[in-house]
């Protein structure tokens, strides 16, 4: 893109050729059959430092920004969406782990920004999903530490992370006029490949976002000790919120690759596949419909860019995250579903991409706040919230 930096291209074009070579083929291969992203490939993106992008310098990581978060995400998505967000296991949780330490930063960052000490997020319950503060798993004191109970929903990478971050209900007084006091985090480590223990688990089954497992979980008197406890107690839903502006910027990147690898698929599909004694691209149908899935593609590009510069300029951007992550999200299934009708049958069968891309994009419709959301908090900005 014009005006983007000779190190911003580089750092694009090694994500680029590096999904080509590495990750699309492992999707192509995996997906169909729901296999899980293999430990060597995580292995080659941290030696990369996919996963300390925006980790400080001082702690091994890259130091970079949003922007460069977000230009490995597209590409990684472009070829498997669940590779990109793998990488959010180190980078993302950043906001959350702002709560840690300096001491507890300089034992755990390093170990991140290597893909050594990789994380999944226990926030959602089967009652509280958007509605944050309205999470009732608890946490008792108990001793020299914690017992946490209850139930979480939509855990991603549970049972291969290193460590899971859960948000629990710490203080059981709930005040109806602020309902997210009281919560609290706790980063609970454990081994490689199981939950922990007192912690039990089903897989949720999905209908995409294949690479690795989703799952429900069931704490029941799991122990922690204090020193687990992430920032200060009762002030969790802050760590929760942090870093918001990012995420969903991440999010929007992740949709546009998933959009951009559609577009380069179904340009190919057009140009090889022939009907009436020509390639289907020379139909004016189908180019049209390239022509718009590209420039769709590009417009939530150019606001994803801006957004990405105003939260590294430290520019307040929380409507703006809002407003990229509903423009990308609702644009990448319109665009995917569009380069599934280009490839036909073809495209409603496991052999072609077409299928996975669709499939994909129609979860960032609802993760990291649903469109809905995005439309609440972008109406409540420019018009003040509905009085209650």
């Amino acid at each position: 893109m014009q005006g983007q930096s000779e190190e911003r291209r580089m750092i694009q074009e090694a994500a680029r050729q590096f999904t080509m070579e590495r990750v699309l083929p492992v999707a192509n291969r995996l997906d169909p059959d729901k296999g899980k992203i293999p430990r060597e490939l995580i292995e080659e993106m941290a030696e990369l430092g996919f996963f300390g992008i925006l980790i400080p310098e001082e702690y091994g990581g890259l130091g970079l920004g949003a922007y460069e978060y977000c230009l490995v995400a597209e590409q990684l998505s472009r070829g498997w969406m669940s590779v990109g967000s793998l990488i959010a296991r180190g980078n993302g949780l950043i906001g959350a782990l702002k709560g840690l330490t300096p001491q507890q930063k300089a034992h755990y960052l390093p170990r991140m920004a290597r893909g050594e000490f990789l994380g999944a997020f226990s926030l959602s319950e089967p009652n509280a999903g958007s509605d944050v503060a309205n999470i009732s798993c608890r946490a008792v004191r108990d001793g020299d530490g914690w017992l946490i109970t209850g139930s979480k929903y939509w855990c991603t990478f549970a049972d291969d992370a290193d460590f899971i971050l859960v948000i629990c209900r710490s203080d059981p007084v709930v005040d109806p006029k602020a309902r997210h006091k009281g919560l609290s985090a706790f980063m609970i480590e454990k081994p490689r490949g199981e939950l922990p223990p007192g912690v039990k688990g089903s897989v949720i089954p999905k209908i995409g976002y294949h690479g690795w497992t989703t799952w429900e979980l069931a704490f029941d008197g799991c122990r922690v000790p204090h020193s687990s406890l992430v920032g200060e107690e009762g002030k969790a839903f802050y760590l929760a919120c942090a870093g918001l502006e990012t995420a969903r910027a991440h999010t929007a990147a992740r949709s546009i690759g998933l959009a951009q690898g559609s577009l380069e698929d179904s340009i190919q599909y057009a140009r090889e596949r022939a009907q009436f004694g020509a390639p289907i691209a020379n139909f004016q149908a189908i180019r049209f419909k390239i022509a718009d899935m590209a420039t769709q593609i590009e417009a939530a590009r150019a606001l994803l860019y801006s957004v990405c510069e105003k939260i590294d300029s430290g520019v307040r951007a929380d409507t703006e995250a809002s407003m990229v992550k509903l423009l990308a999200s609702e644009m990448s299934e319109r665009v995917t579903s569009e380069g599934l009708q280009i490839h036909g049958g073809a495209g409603y069968t496991t052999h072609f991409a077409a299928e996975r891309y669709w499939r994909d994009a129609r979860l960032t419709k609802i993760f990291e706040g649903t469109s809905e959301i995005q439309m609440r908090i972008i109406s409540d900005a420019l018009l003040g919230k509905v009085p209650t």
